[in-house]
């Protein structure tokens, strides 16, 4: 599930080249989480990492996810 997760907010993940000529990504709904690099290949790459990251964290601290459409990895009900 944490593939499927990862790989709906790579492909809502937006990027924009800065004045200084660098690439700087973001994935909308997902505060915090963005890079900023030389290259777009070099963002994309780094935006991942840092969302793998993020998730984590977010997991180890019993933090919530948003949802990312119907993909959710909030905790069921037990």
């Amino acid at each position: 599930m944490l593939t499927v997760y990862i790989a709906e907010a790579m492909a809502r993940a937006t990027y924009k080249i800065l004045e200084e000529g660098t690439y700087l990504g973001e994935i909308p709904g997902i505060p915090g989480v963005w890079s900023n690099e030389a290259t777009l290949e070099e963002c994309r790459k780094v935006l991942q990492e840092v969302l793998e990251e993020w998730l984590l964290l977010k997991l180890r601290d019993n933090d919530e996810i948003p949802p990312l459409g119907e993909i959710s990895l909030a905790k069921k009900g037990v």
